[in-house]
């Protein structure tokens, strides 16, 4: 478990250094949720405040860019100049590459979270007893979407990996976006099975209207990320 921990962190201080990874995990969150505090974009229909209807998708988008975009693209483009062919002669293996990039990858998120939180709350935003389930629904999600991003950077060319992870963030987001401005009960089936609807139908109960999430969405969550860390697991090529 050391040489895991090790390269989680040389991985987390690694991107830290790099400009372009900080702009879209740190400061794009935190400007999206000043712009939309600021001009009121999101309409609410049960009584939310500007803070409480932006402060859970922010969230979202945050953790999707931190653990799945940036994490799918980085690797790629690792994978193509034989960087992680060099670390598949160390002791690290397989897992321990997979576990290093999934810790460093959840701690950036958390980074970014808390950054974010602390904006929401000198924007307005209270937490209620609630707010607790964001933890484990963040964590979940977390590596939910990191196993996910490996898996698409171990399968395609690293050009083709940077344009499939900005794809599917637009798709992921809007589709969250979409679903945390309805209720769960108008939400079609297909939709609430995409992994950024469930997350922000949980991040919008627990941060937003302050409530426990239902049951389903922490399920579906957990799917994706079993699924996604063993497909990362068994699948991930080091070329």
């Amino acid at each position: 478990m050391k040489p895991t921990l090790a390269h989680a962190f040389w991985e987390l201080r690694l991107t830290l250094r790099n400009g372009e990874q900080l702009l879209l995990t740190l400061i794009i969150p935190l400007a999206l949720l000043i712009g939309i505090c600021a001009t009121g974009v999101l309409s609410s229909s049960d009584g939310l405040s500007r803070v409480e209807q932006a402060y859970p998708m922010v969230c979202m988008v945050s953790l999707i860019a931190t653990c799945f975009t940036s994490l799918a693209i980085g690797t790629g483009f690792e994978r193509r100049s034989g960087a992680l062919t060099f670390l598949a002669t160390t002791p690290l293996g397989r897992q321990g590459l997979v576990l290093g990039k999934v810790i460093a990858t959840v701690m950036l998120a958390a980074i970014s979270i808390v950054l974010v939180t602390v904006t929401a709350v000198i924007l307005g935003w209270r937490p209620s007893i609630a707010a607790l389930w964001a933890l484990p629904i963040l964590l979940i999600a977390g590596i939910a979407f990191a196993t996910w991003a490996l898996v698409i950077a171990s399968v395609f060319r690293a050009e083709a990996v940077l344009a499939i992870a900005n794809a599917l963030f637009l798709v992921l987001v809007v589709v969250g976006g979409a679903s945390a401005r309805s209720s769960s009960n108008s939400a079609g089936v297909l939709v609430e099975l995409v992994p950024s609807a469930a997350l922000a139908d949980a991040l919008r109960s627990s941060l937003g209207v302050g409530s426990a999430p239902c049951w389903p969405t922490l399920a579906i969550l957990a799917v994706w990320a079993i699924v996604g860390y063993a497909l990362a697991r068994s699948r991930f090529r080091w070329q």
